[in-house]
Formats: structure tokens, sequence, C-alpha cells
């Protein structure tokens, strides 16, 4: 079947190690369902798995692609939730410590077909496009729960969400809007500033900028360039939710303004399959239409990927099969 793939790790030059070609045809273990792929989307992730980072070497050439959309062999359309638990695992299903994301022990979704635990989708609303579908397992998710699970947000209160144009951070922007709390956000350049108000932040502000009162919460995928930056933004007692660190894993913890602010700091990662299906729920209800920021045909992935790489980005890179 035809696939985008990770041939083997390379850390200095990932885009060396993306093959765009043929793969076997996935089985189907008893337990499992097939889903024919209609459409995927790209995820920094996958970046990350064209470095090794998270991926033992035996387990290349890799399949990527963490999450999508499409239709199992009986018709249904569905959602895929990308992380896989061990069979015995009961309770939240990030939590625990064997789970795996589709991409790191088995096949993703660029693809014709991937094979996925039968627990591991979810009817897709009849109103949400394959491409708007596709989002939503990963970037969408990460996002609903570092909002309506971790942040402990009330409506009418002020986020602040920086880098304001990628897939987490963009769904930040619509979900907080929909949910009625005071959105603000950053970018580095004015388009990027344009985008987050098209999308419903009241303002947006340059990178690091001053702004003109403190926040309850600062949302952070960004890591090192705006970590100080999150912390000096926050009013006593807020919260800085942080699900991802795209430029550095390790800035200053800043923690004298930590104490004595009593602020607090809480890690958030993916979602569960409950609340994969609250999402999609709310989303329809809400009418809410996802940022898509390019569509390309499967076949063109590596311009996706160059583009991801180059922070060219307006929103989610989808692939379309």
């Amino acid at each position: 079947m035809f696939a985008v793939y990770a041939k083997e790790p390379n850390v200095d030059d990932p885009l060396s190690s993306l093959v765009v070609g043929e793969r076997p045809d996935p089985e189907v273990p008893e337990g499992w369902v097939r889903v024919s792929m209609r459409s995927a989307s790209l995820n920094m992730h996958d970046i990350w798995t064209l470095r090794g980072v998270g991926i033992k070497p035996d387990q290349f050439p890799m399949i990527l692609g963490c999450d999508g959309a499409g239709v199992l062999d009986d018709g249904t359309e569905v959602v895929i939730h990308s992380v896989v638990n061990d069979p015995s695992w009961h309770g939240d299903d990030t939590l625990d410590p064997k789970r795996t994301l589709l991409t790191e022990k088995y096949q993703g979704t660029f693809a014709e077909s991937v094979v996925v635990p039968s627990h591991n989708v979810v009817p897709k609303p009849e109103g949400m496009s394959f491409e708007e579908a596709a989002i939503m397992g990963t970037a969408w998710l990460t996002a609903y729960r570092m909002l309506f699970v971790k942040s402990g947000l009330r409506p009418g209160q002020t986020m602040l969400v920086q880098g304001a144009s990628g897939g987490v951070a963009t769904a930040l922007i619509q979900l907080g809007k929909a949910a009625g709390m005071r959105v603000w956000a950053t970018g580095r350049t004015e388009d990027k500033r344009a985008l987050a108000e098209r999308l419903g932040a009241h303002q947006a502000f340059e990178s690091g900028a001053r702004l003109p009162e403190r926040v309850d919460a600062v949302f952070e995928t960004v890591g090192k360039a705006t970590w100080s930056h999150s912390v000096k933004s926050l009013k006593p007692g807020g919260i800085i939710v942080v699900s991802g660190s795209t430029s550095g894993p390790d800035p200053s913890a800043e923690l004298q303004r930590v104490f004595f602010l009593q602020l607090r700091v809480t890690g958030s990662t993916m979602g569960t399959r409950d609340e994969l299906r609250d999402l999609l729920s709310y989303v329809d209800l809400a009418g809410i239409r996802p940022q898509i920021g390019a569509r390309l045909p499967l076949r063109e992935a590596e311009q996706g990927f160059t583009d991801m790489l180059q922070g060219a980005t307006a929103g989610k890179i989808v692939f379309t099969l």
C-alpha cells in the first residue's frame, strides 16, 4: 500500500529519512480494526519520530502519522484516538505507564490504511468533514484537555496562548473563545498575530510584549523561548499549562517568582478516549470550524514536513488520500 514513512532515525537531517513509497498491507489482529484512511494531519511528533525521539531504532521503518479519520470495513466513519493502552490498563488513558502513541510502537496513519485496537476509534460527527476530523485526535485533543481538564479556568477569565499559529495554539484560541474566555495570544510576526485575531483572540501581542494586565492562565507549547514571559504574565496564584517545548525543554525555572506568587505549573499530555468523544461533540454543537493551514495530497507530504520545520504554518497541515 502507499505510505509515508521514516526509514531510519536522523537527528540532524530528519527529512533525509522521509520516504514516500510503498509498505506492506497491514494484518488485522483479533480485537483490532482496519481504518481506510481519508485524511490525516501532521504533528510535531512526526518530526521527533524522524529524529528518533521516543522510538527504538529497531522499530524502523515506521509509517508516520499520529491521527486521522477514515472508514471501517463496515462503512462506519471514524476518528482515530492515537493513545494505545496496555490491554490490562484501567483508568485515565494518559496515565498508563505502558501507553504508547501511534508511530512509537505501532504503524501510523500516513497510509492507505491503518490498524488500531477497536477501542481506539470513535464515531465521526456527520457534520464534520474528514479533513476537520483528522486534526482532532492529537492537536485539538491536547488543547481540549489543557483548557477544560487541567487549567481550571472559568468563562470570563483571561488566558494567554503562546505561539499563536501552531496546531495546539490555534485550537486553544478557538476553544477558549467558544467557551467564553477572554483570549490573548502572542505571535512572532504580524501575519501570525492577525491569524490569532481572525480565529477569535481578543488581542494579539508580539512575543515577549508587556501585557495590559496579568492573566489567569498561560498555555505553553513553545518552551524555552517564551517561558520567562509566561511566568511574568501570570496573576498571583495563576497557572501555566504546558504540553510541549518546541524551542527547547530547559528554561530557567524562575523559582523565586513561582513560590513568592504561589504560581502553579502543570503538565498535560494528549487526552483520553472519552475526552475525544466530548471534544467532537463540543466542536459539533458549538459550530466550531478548525483552522486548517494547508491541504496537501499525501504524495506531497514532504512539502508539509518542510513547512513545519521552517515554522511556516498557519494552523494544521492536513494530508488527504
